[in-house]
């Protein structure tokens, strides 16, 4: 089944991450490229998710998980080998109305995390739907690589264009001119760099 690919505002929702390890770590780094509205509940912390819960400031509690957990958090992220402790969060999510993800666990996950690219203001989310993650993180570097540095630049002047200028048609039509003429002039430079 594919994933609807959207986009979460994570401002003003909880986040908790179940796990202290390599992948707990992997979930958070990824997290915090968006939000530092997480707290991490694990037996056991690795050195460099500490080093990283530390320079964040972040809450962190080491002890198993109990029942009750995640009462309050939005989204809960497992990050545990554990497959019946996985299940049962899961389950206990749905009393909660907060959404989990158990790690290389589909059946107990609302959502995926997808291999993306962030820079600034831009972010693209790439998927395969579980079928290549392989694919999906070359396809992200290539993407890193072929985005121009500057169009943070670009993203910032769209921005302020978009404040300044009053709603309307003209306004559509001149963001639209903009972004086709940044679009051609990458597209440009690309094939220049390809030609032999």
């Amino acid at each position: 089944m594919a994933y609807f690919p959207a986009f979460i505002k994570l401002e003003n929702q909880k986040i908790l991450i179940v796990g202290g390890g390599k992948i707990a770590h992997e979930k958070l780094e990824h997290l915090l490229d968006f939000t530092q509205d997480i707290e991490l509940i694990s037996r056991s912390f690795t050195p460099k998710i500490l080093q990283t819960i530390q320079k964040n400031n972040l809450s962190q509690q080491q002890r198993a998980y109990k029942k009750g957990d995640i009462k309050g958090f939005r989204i809960v992220i497992v990050a545990v080998d554990d497959i019946a402790l996985q299940a049962e969060i899961f389950a206990e999510s749905k009393q909660y109305n907060c959404l989990c993800n158990a790690v290389d666990s589909v059946d107990y996950c609302d959502f995926i995390f997808p291999a993306y690219v962030k820079k600034d203001d831009l972010t693209i989310a790439i998927s395969t739907s579980g079928a290549s993650p392989a694919l999906a993180k070359h396809l992200k570097n290539y993407l890193l690589e072929s985005i121009p540095n500057e169009i943070s630049e670009f993203l910032q002047e769209m921005k302020q264009l978009r404040l300044s200028l009053p709603k309307g048609k003209a306004r559509m039509q001149l963001l639209d001119t903009k972004a086709k003429e940044y679009m051609q002039s990458w597209r440009n430079s690309s094939l220049k760099r390809s030609a032999p």
